[in-house]
């Protein structure tokens, strides 16, 4: 008896691909897919200095510690932006995982990559579908364009993660008053002088 869950993924698979107007628009970018991967360059690179290079995420070693490296560095989460490294966990087809650069978002479950050493060993692919296939919708699995058989692999690939091009948000120390308790008008000045010292930097955060 199938599950529940295949049975939903049955469902919304029927869905988008009965709905003409969404059958239209993945054929559509898979004939993109097509032409992107017929004229990629016949470069030889690991997917670890391409990622590097393309998102100026300055992060080395293998590609299944990005994530872990990243923490203190960059900013994570789990929605794509343009420019962000989407990090792979590592499996058995891939022991030290898998790093990858978001080109273009296309819809809640489709963006566009740009790659290397993923169709063929050393190759660069630019603008290579891949599809979040997380139950969640939180792009924890994805399945991605296989050049040899020209589609969408079969194979669901788990995910860390996104890493952003950008520090991620400064923990403010607190603010630490001495314990000597001056008279009344020593401490208005004092605290008249903090807040005035502080207006520029709240006028600066709009």
């Amino acid at each position: 008896m199938p599950s529940p869950t295949s049975g939903a993924r049955s469902q919304r698979a029927r869905s988008i691909f009965c709905n003409p107007a969404r059958r239209l628009g993945l054929r559509l970018l898979l004939g993109v897919c097509l032409a992107a991967a017929a004229s990629a360059p016949a470069a030889a690179l690991q997917c670890v200095p391409y990622a590097r290079a393309e998102s100026g995420i300055d992060i080395h070693g293998n590609a299944l510690t990005w994530w872990a490296q990243a923490a203190d560095r960059y900013r994570r989460g789990a929605e794509p932006q343009v420019g962000a490294v989407l990090a792979f966990q590592p499996t058995r087809a891939m022991p030290i995982g898998h790093v990858a650069v978001v080109a273009a978002i296309v819809d809640s479950r489709h963006i566009l990559l740009n790659h290397a050493n993923w169709s063929v060993p050393g190759r660069i692919e630019r603008n290579v579908l891949a599809e979040d296939a997380s139950e969640n919708g939180d792009w924890s699995v994805v399945r991605v364009w296989y050049g040899p058989q020209r589609s969408l692999g079969r194979r669901a690939n788990p995910t860390f993660g996104f890493i952003y091009n950008e520090a991620p948000a400064a923990i403010q120390a607190p603010m630490v008053i001495a314990s000597a308790d001056p008279a009344p008008s020593a401490r208005t000045a004092s605290l008249a002088a903090i807040v005035d010292a502080a207006l520029p930097v709240i006028a600066g955060t709009d």
